[in-house]
């Protein structure tokens, strides 16, 4: 089975019931709701059709809800503006009718924050300028690449400190809304320190939602906080396009490495974003170096890897996901299998030690009883070659270990404060619905008091001797 988790983008290409059970057995994990697009009577019937074809395909997946953040764009253009270099136009917080070159921004405050000498990019750093005069409200800027600005581009400041509010009010209504709509995972935009975290989740909290939280890291502020963010966060996203035109794209793939192998030490499951296959929006092909970013994204460590446009607007949907499908099974006949870190805690320690027994004693796979997921979360950090199976008393846990890696979530059970007798039921189960033989050899975490999260301190062996023991008590 595939180790590394596939997100993908619903929109106007998938988003019929046809399209994502299709999607579903073709292998997608998650599938991304673009609160950038679409209202939320969009959302909430894309939402009803992904759990009805999740029900009907008995196949587990999770929601991500992308919610959009404080993007900065400029206002309505008429037409296109042609840009060259050498050309002056200017930011204002009123716009001009008469004059074209005179633009403005969703956030007219942050023209005081640019000083002379920044930087300011259009269009995903397509379009590059340079601040060489300011007056009240206003932003002159000599055109240093040019091209061909339409309205609602996106703006970037790579060189200034923008001190806007990570969640807009519109965020906020958002992340009601999908509370309200049970979402598994929320992915926060433009995320700067660890408080946008902690608001996020005070919002949450505030209507009892706890989704996962993960953070999308695409300024130069998040990278210099990554750390304190990941302590706060679920999980992080590698935004791989504003991260270009904050640091210009050829440094795109070594900021990528050092976002993987921080969240990789620090337990935090990572997506891989943008363009992973862009080309296959108009074409029914990729191009070689595609194939080669998804493979270099899979041996850097990341957890998932994500399509965007390629499946929400594309020609060629169900062709995208088949190419990243095997694009990634292949790479992982090379994966470099059994990582080694330094344990968290006691739980952690005994997750390392589970993975160490499955591969010194050649087990078919390891099985964790997870109530949170984290203990399913830290034997995934390991990366075992053996396949990782979580059993869970909770629906909502079941489906958000669906973007971890090699994690395949099992089945729900009842929750039970005794041990044995959950292994019991277990393997009952297991027999009785023929997933398994009672040949086939497990390693089992587990608590000495189940039900409680982040307590597995137990390891089982379990093979036809431990099966048949198992079987043997009386209840």
């Amino acid at each position: 089975m595939r180790k590394t988790k596939i997100v993908v983008t619903l929109g106007p290409a998938t988003d019929t019931p046809q399209m994502i059970t299709s999607l579903i057995g073709k292998g997608v994990n998650v599938f991304r709701l673009n609160f950038s697009h679409g209202d939320h009577t969009i959302h909430a019937d894309n939402i009803r059709k992904i759990r009805t074809a999740s029900q009907q395909s008995g196949k587990e997946v999770a929601i991500l809800q992308d919610i959009s953040g404080p993007k900065v764009r400029i206002g309505k253009i008429k037409g296109a503006l042609a840009l060259k270099k050498g050309d002056h136009i200017v930011l204002a917080k009123e716009k001009s009718e008469e004059d074209p070159k005179v633009l403005d921004i969703s956030y007219p405050d942050i023209i005081d924050m640019v000083n002379i000498g920044d930087e300011v990019y259009f269009a995903d750093g397509t379009i590059r300028s340079l601040a060489v005069g300011k007056a009240p409200g206003r932003l002159e800027l000599q055109i240093l690449v040019g091209g061909s600005l339409t309205s609602h581009k996106g703006v970037n400041f790579p060189h200034t400190r923008l001190t806007i509010p990570a969640i807009t009010p519109k965020d906020e209504e958002d992340l009601r809304f999908g509370a309200a709509h049970d979402v598994d995972i929320v992915a926060l935009s433009f995320v700067q320190t660890a408080e946008d975290i902690r608001l996020a989740r005070k919002i949450l909290a505030s209507v009892d939602a706890d989704p996962f939280i993960v953070a999308k890291i695409e300024t130069g502020h998040a990278i210099e906080n990554l750390n304190a963010i990941l302590r706060e966060s679920d999980g992080v996203m590698v935004a791989r396009g504003d991260l270009g035109a904050e640091f210009g794209v050829t440094k795109v793939p070594r900021i990528q490495k050092h976002i993987l192998k921080t969240a990789n030490e620090m337990n935090r499951p990572a997506i891989t974003a943008t363009q992973m296959l862009t080309s296959m929006k108009e074409n029914p092909f990729p191009t070689r170096a595609e194939v080669s970013d998804i493979a270099n994204a899979v041996y850097d460590g990341t957890d998932a890897v994500m399509l965007s446009d390629e499946t929400a607007i594309g020609k060629y949907p169900l062709q995208a996901v088949e190419v990243l499908h095997d694009a990634v099974k292949d790479a992982e006949k090379e994966y470099p299998w059994y990582r080694d870190f330094t344990p968290h805690d006691k739980y952690d320690a005994v997750a390392k030690a589970a993975v160490q027994l499955s591969q010194n004693l050649k087990k078919e796979a390891l099985v964790a009883f997870t109530t949170s997921g984290y203990s399913v979360q830290v034997l995934s950090r390991y990366r075992p070659k053996e396949n990782i199976y979580a059993v869970s008393h909770s629906r909502k846990t079941h489906r958000r270990l669906n973007l971890l890696w090699g994690v395949h979530p099992l089945f729900i059970m009842p929750s039970l404060n005794n041990p044995t007798r959950l292994l019991y039921e277990f393997v009952k189960k297991l027999l009785e619905e023929e997933r398994i033989t009672i040949e086939k050899r497990y390693i089992v975490t587990m608590g000495d008091y189940t039900g409680k999260s982040g307590s597995n301190n137990l390891i089982r062996l379990l093979d036809r001797e431990g099966m048949e023991s198992v079987l043997g008590y009386e209840f």
